[in-house]
Parts: structure tokens; C-alpha cells; sequence
């Protein structure tokens, strides 16, 4: 994972202290190269303990480690992908649609670094397993949710979704260690969302979590966490950006699940097939 998205995904957690060494990592990320420990401390106007603490909070084990990913990041040129949301009210159309493309080209890319191979592939196999499926999120999250479970009623999976988290939280109380909560929450700390993974887990129903990324209540009560990307840097994008990160995992999930089953396959051809028959 690029060190700048871990930086930019975890910088609203930051401390004081920490948040100036990111923003100088951010801004000044050539200059690490040369830097150590004590001349960053000095640099950014923090003790030298709490650079180490901040290189540790990324998953480093100390500076030597921290310095080393930045280098590796600089090389893959991934630095370069941040937001271009900033759309104004004078705008051309043609520029309008150069920014959003800009912004949802960044957002996919950076929601693809920060989702490691590992949790998609255990997410689909607890996803074909699952005897029931609830998918719960709030706004736009829970339109995603929606398109989600559809799609997986396209492979004859038992998935279910909804606005109304009351009715899921009910249904969940019924759930057992063979059934799914699949939890979608931009923020990771929806109180309706969290409410229901914490039922889950009284039930010891499994639980995968589809949030920002670092700890949060909701990716804290899950057994396998996904995560998306939308920077706030446009209001006027926000809500934009972060259902297309949330939609891309799904597709990635409803694609990877389409893969790996020849009765999954059957089933959605046969779905398709029959919407074709009908339009006709």
C-alpha cells in the first residue's frame, strides 16, 4: 500500500504532533530522502519520539522502515493522485467533465491501493458460504447496498437490503454463526450501522465491513474489512466520490464471486436472459 494514501487516509485521526509530519511528508515528500529522524523532529517542530510514534501508527517499525516505503513510493509515482475536485460555478461543461473524471479516476485508484488481495478473497468465500445475507448502510451508502444485493440475487445468493435499519437490526437479532452482515458506512461510525454489527456479534454471525480505512466502530466489529477512499476537498463531489469507491469494491466483489462459481454463472445468465425475453 502507498504510503501517501495510508497518510491521506488516516490524517483526520492524527494528533497535533502527527499532523504535522504528514503534512510535511505530504508537501515535502522528497525531502525524506535525505532526512533522519531527529532533522524531520527538527524540520516539523515535534520531538523525535513522536516521529517514531507516527511511522509506528503507519505499520513501520521505526523510521529506517517509514523512510524506505516513502522512497518506494516516490519511485511508483503515487504521490501524484490526489483529488482534483474543484469545480467552480464559471466552469465550462468541458472542464466540469475533465474534474470529475480527474477526481473518480484518482478516487478508484486510490480505493484499489488501499484493499489488499487477501480480505476480497476471504470476503467472497463468506459471501458463498452465508446462508443469509443482510447488506445494511445509511444515504447513499445504502444505495450502494441495494445495487449490491441485487446483483447477488443475480447468483441465487440470499441478500437482502434496505433503507429501513430498524427492520435490518430486527433481522439480524435472528442470525446465526452461518449467516452475513455485510456493513457499508463511508465514515465508519453510522450509529444505526454500528448498532447492527454489534448485534451481529452477539449472534456470532460474521461480519465484513466496507468503511474508510484505519479503526473505526464499525471495521473494529468485523471480520474482514474492505475499505474506500473520498477526499472532502469539494462538497460539491463528496457524496459523488465516495459511492463511486464504495461501488467499486462491489463490482470487484460481484465480479470475483461471478468467477468462481459455474452455478453462480448459470444463474446470472439465465437472469439476464430472461429480462432479454421480456423486453422484446
Amino acid at each position: 500500500m502507498s504510503t501517501f494514501v495510508k497518510i491521506r487516509a488516516l490524517k483526520p485521526s492524527f494528533s497535533a504532533s502527527e499532523s504535522k509530519i504528514a503534512d510535511f511528508v505530504l508537501n515535502s515528500s522528497n525531502a525524506i530522502r535525505e532526512l533522519s529522524s531527529q532533522e524531520l523532529a527538527k524540520v516539523t517542530g515535534v520531538s523525535q519520539s513522536s516521529v517514531i510514534k507516527f511511522c509506528q501508527k503507519l505499520g513501520y517499525k521505526g523510521y529506517p522502515a517509514f523512510k524506505l516505503a516513502i522512497i518506494d513510493a516516490l519511485s511508483e509515482s503515487n504521490s501524484g493522485s490526489s483529488l482534483h475536485g474543484d469545480i467552480k460555478l464559471n466552469d465550462s461543461l468541458a472542464e466540469l467533465a475533465q474534474k470529475l473524471l480527474n477526481s473518480k479516476m484518482a478516487v478508484l485508484n486510490e480505493t484499489k491501493t488501499l484493499n489488499e488481495h487477501a480480505p476480497f478473497e476471504q470476503a467472497v468465500a463468506l459471501i458463498k458460504e452465508a446462508k443469509r445475507i443482510v447488506i445494511c448502510g445509511l444515504g447513499g451508502s445504502a444505495i450502494v447496498g441495494l445495487d449490491f444485493s441485487h446483483k447477488l440475487q443475480k447468483l441465487g445468493m440470499p441478500a437482502i437490503a434496505g433503507s429501513d435499519v430498524h427492520a435490518q437490526l430486527a433481522y439480524v437479532t435472528t442470525f446465526s454463526k452461518d449467516d452475513l452482515v455485510f456493513a457499508i458506512s463511508e465514515s465508519g461510525a453510522t450509529r444505526e450501522i454500528i448498532a447492527i454489527t454489534e448485534q451481529a456479534k452477539v449472534n456470532q454471525c460474521k461480519v465484513i465491513s466496507l468503511t474508510k480505512f484505519g479503526a473505526t466502530p464499525i471495521s473494529d466489529n468485523a471480520d474482514i474489512k474492505l475499505y474506500s477512499v473520498a477526499e472532502n476537498e469539494s462538497v460539491r463531489l463528496s457524496s459523488i466520490l465516495a459511492r463511486t469507491a464504495q461501488e467499486f469494491v462491489i463490482d470487484i466483489l460481484f465480479i470475483a464471486l461471478t468467477q468462481s462459481s459455474r452455478q453462480s454463472r448459470k444463474y446470472l445468465e439465465s437472469s439476464n436472459q430472461v429480462v432479454k425475453d421480456f423486453r422484446q
